[in-house]
């Protein structure tokens, strides 16, 4: 007769009886994240030895050129990208997170139009981004007339990123345990105090853990912009939110696009730049989810 002393000699025999099937699960999961990290590992070292001899300083300080692409650079689609990330993240962030608020803690889930709300934002999560450029086109840029500016992208790539946000803030505001909500009504705080002072603060790990991945995904977008007008070759950096602009990606795809073996090489050093950025911010996600998480 075994006696389980300690939890980790439970653990310990909970594992002895497991059974084949269980092992060969585990095997194919790790075999599929081995792959998975290898492909990406791959890729990574073709695009940094690619753009390896273009990484330098004149990449970030330059102009684009399909002249003299030994000189040529991309600042003005970091700038560009900046600027739409930026704006993006000041208007889909706080309407995102307030979207999750109302549909959590204050929805009469019963209602028919809080369910019709659930149900689109499911839907729009799924939609293509090539749809929202034209609906950018059609209603931001033409209908509104804002033109094909930084403004104009910005909306659009909100509305992109708007029910991922929504999405990710409703998971993170669900996983705070009632029992934190109950404990500070109980002590004479009101419902939005509740929220504001235990349950958002509680739930910033998962908030912005989803907020920063919405935004991964919008830096690496091009079809909107595609549509939208935005010009591959622009020669200055946005001067306000109604000036024209260029971001990374569509000037990815302009040297790529190019004939000569120098433009590829300017192109791989570009993803590494905008790899570089989105590194950036997925490190700010980790720092906030590690400064912040709470074990229940």
């Amino acid at each position: 007769m075994t006696v389980l002393t300690t939890p980790a000699s439970a653990v310990r025999l909970a594992r002895q009886g497991r059974p084949i099937g269980e092992h060969i699960f585990r095997i194919t999961l790790l075999s599929s994240l081995i792959i998975a990290l290898g492909f990406l590992a791959m890729l990574l070292i073709y695009v940094v030895q690619e753009g390896w001899p273009r990484l330098d300083s004149t990449l970030w300080e330059s102009m684009p050129s399909i002249r003299r692409p030994e000189t040529a650079g991309v600042q003005s689609g970091i700038f560009g990208t900046l600027w739409i990330i930026g704006l993006t993240a000041l208007m889909a962030l706080p309407t995102g997170v307030l979207a999750a608020v109302y549909l959590e803690e204050y929805a009469d889930k019963t209602k028919w139009y809080n369910k019709l709300i659930e149900l689109n934002i499911s839907n729009l999560a799924a939609v293509p981004s090539i749809v929202y450029g034209i609906l950018g086109l059609g209603i931001i840029a033409r209908w509104l007339d804002f033109g094909f500016t930084v403004m104009t992208g910005a909306i659009t790539v909100s509305l992109l990123v708007l029910p991922i946000v929504i999405i990710s803030a409703r998971e993170a505001i669900r996983a705070v345990p009632p029992s934190i909500r109950e404990g500070s009504l109980a002590l004479g705080a009101t419902q939005w105090q509740t929220i504001y002072r235990q349950v958002l603060p509680s739930a910033i790990p998962g908030i912005a853990t989803g907020s920063i991945l919405a935004l991964s995904r919008a830096i690496g977008e091009a079809a909107p912009f595609l549509m939208l007008g935005a010009a591959t070759l622009v020669r200055f950096n946005p001067e306000g939110v109604w000036s024209s602009f260029t971001v990374l990606p569509l000037q990815i795809y302009s040297f790529i696009s190019q004939s000569r073996e120098e433009f590829h090489i300017l192109a791989s050093a570009a993803i590494v730049v905008l790899l570089a950025i989105l590194l950036l911010m997925n490190s700010v996600a980790i720092w906030l989810r590690n400064r912040f998480q709470k074990r229940w």
